[in-house]
């Protein structure tokens, strides 16, 4: 399968096939992370929210206490749905695979374990050498002030006798719904494939947090990607530039101005592109018509099975 010319403009940051040893070729995916509904977004029993004290904004140190969005949040949703994503176009195309699933059993062969990594810990049945993961998330943090955003709601217990009320039995603190928390995912030395499925992954995604059977709506929209040898900017420097007084806009020029104020810092300009608003949006509109058919599979799996061959050859000239 040869690049699509919808991604050509990314073509010095895809790898051939993907490698144990990884080049520098990066790939930023900036995007907003909007709350639906209440959400909690939380790690410990306490049922308190995840918060960080940060600076307002580039131009402001005033501190401000921020919803935290943990990375690991992020990636175990997004690491899930592209195991169920591989499944389900695997049974339409009628194309075998390995079984693979969280955590007790990675196959280390599939698009999935390619880019999220994997170790042998699991019970899969491969002796073959653990994977490095190629995908990074990092915290991402609520644009507005955990005062404004945050609600806790209490439920009470409901007699099916008597239909009464009875006493209140938890307290749920949660995120409000249109909070928006400016996110990124980083990907490192990715083929072309593999940045589809994870641009379909992203955009795919709705249901985060601790308690997503009840809530948890989010819509994940993507407003920037660029292409270096290097990262261009992290959550935290995205959050608070947008915060600044004179760029306090969402919009999609805004963010590419941040992000070419950002490349100036790099230690590779030149060897570095931001896309414009209307180059991200006709490659968004191309990776949802994109389908995931039998022959895409079979290349995005012979890449792995290249990547695994790699590996133990490598092992074997050690021995």
């Amino acid at each position: 399968m040869s690049l699509p010319k919808e991604l050509e403009v990314l073509q010095n940051f895809f790898v051939k096939q993907p490698n144990p040893l990884l080049g520098v070729e990066t790939i930023q995916v900036l995007l907003f992370r909007e709350i639906l509904d209440f959400t909690v977004l939380r790690t410990e029993d306490t049922r308190e929210l995840n918060t960080v004290i940060t600076p307002l904004s580039t131009e402001n140190d005033e501190n401000v206490q921020r919803v935290a969005f943990l990375g690991s949040k992020q990636k175990a949703v997004e690491s899930r749905q592209m195991e169920r994503l591989l499944r389900t176009a695997a049974n339409e195309a009628d194309y075998p695979i390995e079984e693979c699933y969280l955590k007790d059993y990675l196959c280390l062969e599939c698009p999935r374990c390619a880019l999220y990594g994997g170790t042998n810990a699991s019970a899969s049945k491969t002796t073959n050498a653990n994977i490095k993961h190629r995908v990074a998330y990092s915290t991402a943090f609520s644009l507005a002030a955990f005062e404004q955003i945050q609600q806790t709601t209490t439920f009470n217990g409901i007699s099916d006798l008597t239909v009464q009320t009875g006493q209140t039995l938890n307290e749920r603190i949660s995120v409000k719904p249109a909070t928006i928390f400016p996110s990124i995912v980083t990907l490192h030395s990715v083929t072309w494939k593999e940045l589809i499925l994870m641009m379909k992954i992203i955009l795919s995604s709705h249901k985060y947090g601790a308690e997503s059977r009840i809530g948890g709506d989010v819509r994940n929209t993507v407003v920037g990607i660029t292409g270096g040898w290097e990262e261009f900017i992290t959550p935290l420097e995205f959050t608070m530039e947008l915060n600044s007084e004179k760029e306090k806009s969402l919009s999609a020029e805004n963010v590419t101005k941040i992000l070419n104020k950002y490349k100036l810092l790099l230690a590779n300009q030149k060897k570095s592109v931001i896309l414009s608003p209307e180059q991200v949006d006709d490659m968004l509109k191309f990776i949802s018509g994109f389908e995931i058919d039998k022959k895409f599979l079979t290349k995005a799996y012979e890449d792995v099975r290249a990547y695994r061959d790699v590996q133990e050859n490598s092992k074997a000239k050690k021995k």
